[in-house]
C-alpha cells in the first residue's frame, strides 16, 4: 500500500492548533516529532520510568500526516477524490490563516511517498489507559486491573476518527456534560469523531444521542465504540454531513428537540455553527462548546451571545477554553 506523507516543520507551541485545523480538511492521525521531555503522567501512561538521554528541546516540531494513495495516483479526503497538489494547496492555505493569530514557525511542507505504513495500528503503542477524574478510559487491547476503582469505565478505540479523551478540550466538555445531563436528556454531538462525548453522555444517563461529523471514518469508529460500551443502536444515531451548510442534515437532525448540543470543534467553525445550531435546541437547552484556543475565547463568547444565548460558564484547562450557554425560555 502506498501513502502520501505531508510533513510540516513548525514550533512545539503550535502542534495542537495545526493538528486541529488540518483535521477539518481531512488530515488526521498526526505523527509528532519533537524534543519535549515527557511529563511524569506521560511516562506513567507509557509504562516508562527512565528514558534514554534526549537532546535539548529546541522548540521545533515536525507533524506528519499520511493519506492513502489509490492505484490511479489519486488521494481520498473526507470521502472525495483529490490529488497531492490540491491537498498541499489546502494545507498551505490553512497554515497561512493560522499565521494571522499565532506563531507557527517556518511552517514549510514537504510531500513524500511511503509504502506499507501501518500507522492505524502503530499509534497503539502510545495510547494506554488513563483517568479523567473518576472515568477510566481504556483501549480494547488492554485489560482492566482488579485495583481499578473507576466509577465509569469507557472502552474507546479512536481508530481513524478523532477523540481519545486525552485532549484538554474533550475533558472540558466531559466535565460540563456531567453537570447538565439528566435521564431525560436528548443530546446532539456536532463533530462526533470517535463518539466519546455522546457515549459518555449516554453512560451518564442521557436518553438518546445524535452525532454528526464530516469524516466518514467516524461512522465506523462510533459503531465499534458503541458496541464496546454496550450502547444499543437505538440509543445513538450517527449521520455524516455538514450541519452548518447542509439543510438535509439539519432536517434529519431535527429542530427544537435537543436538551444539550455539544460541539468540540475549532473556534473558526463554532462561530458559523452557533446561530445554526440554536434552531436544533429546545428553549432552555444547553450549548457546550470547546476546541477554543485561549486567544479566541472572546470571539466565540461574542458569537454565542450574538446568537441569543445566555453565557452560563467559561471554563479553562491549559491553553484551551470551553464556553457553555443556554437558549432562553420563551
Amino acid at each position: 500500500m502506498k501513502w502520501k506523507k505531508f510533513r510540516i516543520k513548525t514550533v512545539t507551541d503550535a502542534e495542537d492548533i495545526i493538528i486541529s485545523t488540518l483535521y477539518d480538511i481531512g488530515l488526521e492521525g498526526a505523527q509528532i516529532e519533537d524534543k519535549i521531555p515527557l511529563t511524569a503522567l506521560e511516562k506513567e501512561q507509557m509504562f516508562v520510568d527512565i528514558l534514554p538521554e534526549a537532546e535539548e528541546d529546541d522548540g521545533i516540531a515536525y507533524l506528519s500526516f499520511f493519506v492513502d494513495e489509490k492505484d490511479d495516483g489519486s488521494l481520498e479526503l473526507l470521502g472525495e477524490r483529490t490529488d497531492a497538489d490540491t491537498v498541499l494547496e489546502k494545507v498551505n492555505k490553512e497554515l497561512e490563516e493560522l499565521r494571522h493569530y499565532c506563531d507557527i514557525g517556518e511552517a514549510s511542507v514537504t510531500v513524500d511517498e511511503t509504502q506499507d505504513l501501518d500507522w492505524i495500528n502503530n499509534w497503539k503503542q502510545y495510547f494506554h489507559q488513563f483517568y479523567i477524574d473518576d472515568i477510566l478510559v481504556i483501549p480494547s487491547w488492554e485489560e482492566v486491573s482488579a485495583q481499578d476503582g473507576a466509577r465509569f469505565l469507557l472502552h474507546i478505540d479512536p481508530g481513524t476518527a478523532f477523540g481519545t479523551g486525552m485532549h484538554e478540550t474533550t475533558q472540558l466538555c466531559i466535565r460540563q456534560l456531567r453537570k447538565y445531563v439528566t435521564d431525560e436528556t436528548r443530546l446532539l454531538d456536532v463533530g462526533t469523531g470517535s463518539g466519546i462525548l455522546a457515549i459518555l453522555s449516554l453512560m451518564f444517563g442521557a436518553k438518546h444521542a445524535v452525532g454528526t461529523d464530516l469524516d466518514p471514518c467516524a461512522e465506523e469508529a462510533v459503531a465499534q465504540n458503541c458496541e464496546a460500551n454496550g450502547i444499543g443502536e437505538a440509543q445513538f444515531e450517527m449521520m455524516i454531513g455538514n450541519i452548518i451548510t447542509d439543510k438535509a442534515v439539519q432536517d434529519r437532525a431535527g429542530y427544537g428537540c435537543y436538551d444539550i448540543v455539544v460541539a468540540n470543534i475549532l473556534a473558526d467553525v463554532l462561530v458559523p455553527l452557533t446561530p445554526v445550531i440554536r434552531n436544533q435546541l429546545k428553549d432552555g437547552g444547553i450549548y457546550i462548546t470547546s476546541g477554543i484556543i485561549d486567544d479566541r475565547e472572546d470571539m466565540v463568547a461574542e458569537a454565542v451571545k450574538k446568537a441569543g444565548f445566555e453565557i452560563l460558564e467559561i471554563t479553562r484547562q491549559g491553553e484551551w477554553v470551553s464556553v457553555t450557554g443556554r437558549k432562553p425560555l420563551r
